[in-house]
C-alpha cells in the first residue's frame, strides 16, 4: 500500500509502466517479466536530487552504504554472469532530464540486446568496463543470493562483509514460505538452496515479519458481525470474513478440533495473499478488535478472518504460535494468445501442460 511507503519513506512518486515489450530477446532468458524493467528509466527525471543511488525491489541492504554517493555517474558492480557487464540492480546516477530524454531515444533506435533494462543501459554507457575502474563498485554492493560460487573460499572469505544482497533470477523471497517457529524458509515444503541464500532468505523474511507485518496489519480494521459472510474494503484490499464449520466428526471417535486459519483474499489492485495457520484452537469469541479464547459447550466452528492487530506486541502473541507465514501471488490465467506465442517462441511446458500425455488425450477427444 502505498500509505505504507510513505510512512516508511520521505517521498513516494507513482510512475507510468515502461514497457521493451521485446518478447523474443525476454524469451532467450525465460523472463518475459522484465520487460517492464524499462521502467526504472524514470529515475532519471528526478531532478530535485543531485545524485541518486537506485536499487531494485529484490535487494536487501545489510549496513549503511551512504558512502556510494560518493561515486559519480555511472557506478556499478559487475555482472555476475558477464563481469564485463554491470548488473542494473544497483547503481549511482546523476538525475537529468537530458539523459532521461537520450535514453528513451536510445531505446526507441536501438532497444535491448536482452530486452530488459540491463542490456539497454550496458550499450547506453558502453564505456563502463574500461573507462574509469573508480566506476566499478565492489561486488559486495550487489552480491547475487542465489550464485554458484565456483570459487567458494572467497565467498567464504569476503561474503562476510556483503553490504547489498540481490535475489536474482525469477524465484524472490516472496515466494518462499517462512516458518516462524522455526525461523526456516522452504519452497515447495522442502529447503531447497545453498546454505548461504537460505540464510539471506531468512534474514528478509525477519525483517518483513518483524518491521513490515505490523505496518500492514495495522491498516486493516475489522468491524464485528455476526453475519456468515462480510466483506470490508481497506486500502483496495478486500476481507471476507467467514464463518465455516467443520465436518461432523463419527460418533465413535473422539471429536477434531479444527484448525484455525488466517487469509486475506486481495482484490484486482492488490494482489498479495497472506496465510497464517495456527494450532487448534477452542471457540473464538470477538470483542472489538481483540481474539479471545474460550471452553465451548459444542463443537467449535473454523473462523476464518483476519484480525486487526493493534500493536506490535499482538503481532507477537501470535508469532509464537503461528507455524507458516507465505504471500502468495495469484496468478493470471493465460490468453489462447499468449499460449500460442509460448509455443511460436519454443517455450512449451513438457512437464505440466504440454506434456504428450495431455497432447495424446486432446488428439483422442478428436479421433474418438
Amino acid at each position: 500500500c502505498r500509505s505504507v511507503l510513505r510512512s516508511v519513506f520521505d517521498e513516494v512518486i507513482k510512475v507510468d509502466v515502461l514497457d521493451s515489450a521485446d518478447s523474443v530477446r525476454l524469451a532467450l532468458m525465460q523472463r518475459p517479466e522484465l520487460g517492464i524493467t524499462f521502467t526504472k528509466l524514470h529515475c532519471w527525471t528526478l531532478t530535485h536530487y543531485s545524485k541518486c543511488v537506485f536499487m531494485d525491489a529484490d535487494t536487501l541492504v545489510l549496513c549503511n552504504v551512504d558512502e556510494l554517493f560518493d561515486r559519480e555517474e555511472f557506478s556499478a558492480a559487475p555482472d555476475s554472469g558477464w563481469p564485463d557487464c554491470f548488473n542494473s540492480g544497483v547503481f549511482v546516477f546523476r538525475p537529468s532530464l537530458k539523459t532521461y530524454n537520450l535514453l528513451l531515444r536510445f531505446a526507441a533506435e536501438h532497444g535491448s540486446f536482452d530486452g530488459g533494462d540491463q542490456g539497454l543501459l550496458n550499450s547506453f554507457f558502453s564505456n563502463w568496463a574500461t573507462a574509469d575502474i573508480g566506476k566499478h563498485l565492489p561486488f559486495l554492493y550487489n552480491l547475487s543470493s542465489s550464485a554458484v560460487y565456483t570459487y567458494v573460499p572467497a565467498f567464504n572469505h569476503f561474503g562476510r562483509d556483503a553490504k547489498v544482497v540481490h535475489f536474482l533470477g525469477a524465484t524472490k523471497p516472496w515466494n518462499y514460505k517462512y516458518n516462524l517457529q522455526t525461523k526456516r524458509v522452504m519452497q515447495d515444503g522442502t529447503m531447497s538452496g545453498s546454505f548461504h541464500q537460505l540464510s539471506f532468505l531468512a534474514l528478509w523474511w525477519n525483517i518483513y515479519s518483524a518491521s513490515i507485518l505490523p505496518l500492514l496489519e495495522k491498516l486493516q480494521k475489522m468491524e464485528e458481525s455476526e453475519s456468515e459472510e462480510c466483506k470490508h474494503t481497506f486500502n483496495g484490499v478486500e476481507i471476507i470474513l467467514k464463518k465455516v464449520s467443520p465436518p461432523v466428526a463419527n460418533s465413535l471417535q473422539m471429536p477434531v478440533l479444527p484448525e484455525r486459519t488466517y487469509e486475506i483474499y486481495p482484490t484486482a489492485r492488490s494482489s498479495e495473499e497472506l496465510t497464517f495457520k495456527t494450532q487448534p484452537v477452542c471457540e473464538v469469541e470477538q470483542s472489538g478488535s481483540n481474539v479471545h479464547l474460550s471452553e465451548p459447550d459444542r463443537p467449535s466452528e473454523q473462523l476464518v478472518f483476519h484480525p486487526a492487530f493493534q500493536e506490535t506486541s499482538e503481532l507477537n502473541e501470535v508469532a509464537h504460535s503461528v507455524s507458516e507465514l507465505s504471500i502468495h501471488f495469484k496468478p493470471e490465467e493465460p490468453s489462447p494468445e499468449d499460449e500460442r506465442r509460448k509455443w511460436e517462441e519454443g517455450r512449451m511446458d513438457y512437464m505440466g501442460k504440454d506434456a504428450f500425455e495431455h497432447i495424446k488425450k486432446k488428439l483422442d477427444a478428436f479421433l474418438y
